[in-house]
């Protein structure tokens, strides 16, 4: 008996067929049957799902006589189901890598419980989307279990069948069927929730919902729509039967309300002609249901379902005219107020700026304004021993204010002591440019510190590369930079690529990168608070693996392998540690998995870690594919790995200013099996990975000597003699740095 059913109802998804059936046969928990029923699909589903159970015997096949719909197609699958638990999955969506891992594992801890709920991400026709509105709940539940008569709030997540892993006897024994037309999810979802002893949340992306551009039954007006009467009558039949079941009445009654009221407001569903009747339709079933008691939500959807009791249709599409109208005219007012208060900023800038220059004052800032970080910081850190008198203040986004270190003192962006510091400072000091607005004064120092040696194209260069630069205004990039009297740099090749990419007025200064102080000269007990912090024990071999984002996908997320199989095929004594690049914290890509195997303690996620120094301290090894962090980890002289299985994907949509499957770190991997082999034989630390590392540090380690800091502040800030950097002779080669192509 497998532990999981997957059933899979088909018809006319011959496109999509083959990316469904793949995400679920791929996945690395094997212990699965997959049960598709072929719903008379009238193009070539039938013939490909034949193939597909010809190559894999997991896969079964139900033909089916005569279309019947989704909903009873689905009965037919699981009248076949074997499974301890049942999985309902559409034929033109797909599950993510691991999934059906996460499920068992999240199963295994909670005690099989009736039901198990996990998280989706929108995946429309030119992207993904964000998380989805369910996120939070899930996240809150956590790791125990429940029931809707405790957590009511859980009747909010999202109605549908292929979100939820069912215990099959649970389903089966409830008789849980079902009905024919649309909508068939709710009367299902509902009853099983309200019927399930206990409940449990998985906090992790499973589902790749496919928005249809076209052809989507949900999303084509229709009478088809009123079908969603028939499948809350069933429900509240089911309920008038189940007198134990009362508690549940108020609240299955207002989310159907709330649905069918959704529905209403939707022209890709209900036609303007049949808005009248679709509303009487509510109103009847408002009569015929409403429980005695009955509480109203509060809010605008609570004044809609008080119009149901007496108003006609009529009064009903006036109110939604008029908040319509309320709506518009609160953004106008917001738009309004916008306007005075930026006239207000403007007039008090414009005040500071006519005060005197703060010789004794320097404003940072790092990653558009996210904390303390990076180049700045480290500057920041040695001002404050080597210049005392040098006050230093720090920028920071209000959502940032709390994870600031002790005595970090900060202002906010648009606020008045904001517009009073970067008026006055002498001293700026940024990783990023400062906004367009913000003026240039004569005697101020802006010292720009980027964010590392560059691989990828940056800047002017990125004008030959569409797509990369989708949402960068480059014009306006080079005018802030004009701005820039110091561009730091690490190495010859950062120097020559910064003078391609900004052509400006700054002069390049040889001073190596502050924030790689702390790598040369690491101790070899720096990285034991990060191993302490995570659990990891202290003869763990500690891989790092940091992917950087990509430019030819929206959102800029690509899983090149699954870290749980890495992490596995690691073997006993290695603890993998995952830091995502910092553009994808906030999105769904840690919820596609990471952030989950990170609870269930396979992986450990550093990707909130505010110091990634840290991280690579704590580290043996680097796996990355063309971070620029692989030339900071550089200056630490251990083993790194370059991934790279999609080089020419991402040279072709961002450019690259040399080959680094040519030049590498280390040995370069170009599938995960090559990557796999390499830990396995033990090869990532062998003299061939010296060797490439040797001449790696020799061409992009130059200037950085540990004194970099120290070099800023003493020589840029203080003015005092040069201090020169420990800089070798001229690599082999060096004529070569930096590829000048288009």
């Amino acid at each position: 008996m497998p532990r999981f059913s997957v059933i899979v109802p088909v018809y006319k998804v011959q496109g999509f067929l083959h990316e469904c059936l793949d995400s679920v046969l791929g996945q690395s928990y094997a212990d699965f049957e997959l049960i598709a029923v072929d719903d008379r699909s009238p193009d070539g589903c039938g013939a490909i799902l034949d193939r597909y159970a010809e190559r894999d015997e997991r896969v079964r096949v139900l033909h089916l006589p005569e279309n019947v719909g989704l909903g009873r197609a689905r009965n037919a699958g699981l009248e076949h189901a074997r499974g301890d638990y049942v999985l309902f999955l559409d034929s033109d969506d797909y599950y993510t890598p691991g999934l059906l891992a996460a499920v068992a594992a999240r199963l295994a801890t909670a005690a099989d419980p009736d039901i198990l709920v996990f998280d989706h991400v929108r995946t429309h026709w030119w992207g993904r989307g964000g998380r989805s509105t369910s996120a939070d709940l899930l996240a809150a539940a956590g790791t125990d279990t429940f029931s809707i008569r405790e957590s009511p709030q859980y009747l909010h997540l999202f109605l549908v069948a292929w979100n939820k892993a069912y215990r099959r006897s649970f389903f089966v024994g409830h008789d849980l069927q079902y009905a024919p037309g649309l909508y068939e999810d709710a009367p299902v979802t509902y009853r099983s929730m309200v019927l399930a002893d206990r409940i449990a949340c998985l906090d992790r992306i499973g589902v790749e919902y496919r928005q249809r551009r076209q052809g989507a039954i949900t999303r084509t007006p229709g009478r088809r729509h009123f079908d969603i009467f028939q499948q809350y009558e069933g429900l509240f039949t089911f309920l008038e039967g189940r007198p134990d079941l009362a508690w549940a009445r108020p609240l299955l009654f207002e989310r159907a309300l709330d649905h069918m009221l959704f529905v209403l407001a939707r022209e890709d569903r209900v036609t303007a002609a049949d808005r009248p009747d679709f509303y009487r339709e509510i109103r009847s079933f408002h009569h015929r249901h409403l429980p005695d008691g009955f509480t109203l939500p509060e809010g605008e959807r609570g004044t809609e379902m008080r119009l149901l009791a007496t108003a006609p249709y009529a009064s009903y599409a006036a109110l939604r005219g008029l908040r319509v109208l309320r709506e518009y005219a609160a953004g106008g007012s917001r738009r309004a107020a916008r306007v005075v208060s930026n006239r207000a900023q403007q007039a008090w800038y414009a005040a500071q700026l006519r005060r005197p220059l703060d010789r004794g004052l320097a404003v940072y800032s790092a990653a558009h304004h996210q904390g303390v970080s990076g180049d700045p910081a480290a500057i920041h850190a040695a001002a404050r021993e080597l210049a005392p008198h040098i006050r230093g203040v720090w920028v920071v986004h209000e959502d940032a204010v709390d994870s600031l270190p002790p005595g970090i003192d900060h202002v906010t962006p648009g606020s008045p002591r904001y517009y009073e510091v970067m008026a006055r400072a002498t001293y700026w000091v940024n990783n990023v440019n400062w906004p367009g607005a913000l003026v240039k004064r004569p005697g101020s120092v802006h010292i720009h510190t980027h964010q590392g040696t560059p691989l990828k194209y940056m800047a002017a260069d990125l004008l030959g590369k569409p797509g990369a630069r989708h949402g960068f205004d480059v014009p306006q990039m080079l005018r802030r930079a004009d701005r820039w009297d110091h561009s730091l740099v690490a190495n010859r090749h950062s120097e020559l690529v910064w003078d391609r990419a900004y052509p400006c007025r700054f002069t390049s200064a040889r001073t190596g990168s502050p924030r790689n102080d702390v790598l040369v000269n690491a101790k070899p007990d720096d990285g034991a608070r990060f191993r302490l912090r995570h659990g990891i024990p202290e003869d763990h071999t500690v891989v790092l693996y940091a992917p950087t984002r990509r430019d030819y996908v929206r959102g800029g997320h690509v899983d090149r392998f699954d870290p749980a199989r890495f992490a596995e095929d690691l073997g006993k004594g290695h603890t993998l540690v995952v830091r995502l690049h910092p553009s994808l914290a906030e999105g769904p890509a840690r919820a596609m998995g990471l952030a989950e195997l990170h609870r269930r303690g396979l992986v450990v996620d550093a990707t909130d870690e505010p110091q990634v120094e840290e991280a690579m301290l704590a580290s043996d090894v680097l796996v990355t594919d063309y971070s620029a962090l692989m030339f900071d980890y550089a200056n630490l002289d251990r083993p790194i790995v370059v991934h790279a299985d999609d080089w020419g994907a991402f040279t072709a949509s961002r450019g690259a200013y040399f080959d680094i499957t040519a030049s590498a770190p280390g040995h370069v991997s170009r599938s995960y099996r090559e990557l796999a082999w390499l830990f396995a034989s033990g090869c990532w630390r062998d003299q061939e990975s010296a060797r490439l590392r040797a001449g790696f540090r020799a061409r992009f380690c130059e200037f950085d000597d540990g004194r970099a800091a120290e070099r800023v502040v003493r020589t840029l800030m203080l003015g005092e003699p040069d201090l020169p950097a420990s800089i070798p002779a001229p690599a082999a080669g060096d004529r070569d740095l930096l590829t000048w192509t288009g």
